[in-house]
């Protein structure tokens, strides 16, 4: 099954960042292709600092997708590394650089070098709401049950 979208992609920087891998897919049934940094130098982030990683690229996402920019799992257990507002969205109008905001909560601080893999990006079909303002919701067996409730 071929079920791809043809996603343009342009580096920010050519002259700078050239050896910077586009993102791919790692194994044959992988939902998302990885991202790389495509900092100058290594960058080091305290624990509780955040830090906007650029990639050196940017997008172009057909109309209804989009893209979610999630943690790698690896940099989560190993190091305590999430991304602060994950999933993070790159939307089908945005043109400007992908980056990458990482926030340690580790207890050490990370290094980040030149290229390396620091989050993925899934694409995503976008199903856009027509909300209806009414009096009352249809009843449901949680109701207003709070976070958490189960109704039992």
């Amino acid at each position: 099954m071929n079920d791809t979208v043809p996603i343009k992609v342009r580096r920010v920087r050519p002259e700078k960042d050239a050896d910077i891998p586009l993102p791919r897919y790692m194994t044959e049934h992988a939902s998302g292709m990885d991202l790389h940094a495509a900092v100058d130098s290594e960058v080091s982030i305290a624990p509780g600092e955040v830090y906007l990683v650029p990639t050196g690229l940017s997008v172009s996402i057909p109309p209804g997708f989009e893209f979610q920019v999630r943690p790698r799992s690896g940099l989560a257990v190993k190091h305590g590394i999430g991304i602060i507002n994950a999933p993070g969205t790159i939307d089908a109008d945005y043109r400007g650089e992908v980056c990458v905001a990482l926030i340690n909560f580790g207890k050490k601080p990370f290094v980040i070098g030149r290229g390396e893999r620091i989050a993925q990006m899934v694409l995503g079909r976008v199903h856009r709401a027509n909300l209806e303002l009414v009096d009352e919701l249809d009843p449901s067996a949680r109701n207003t049950g709070g976070f958490g409730h189960t109704g039992r």
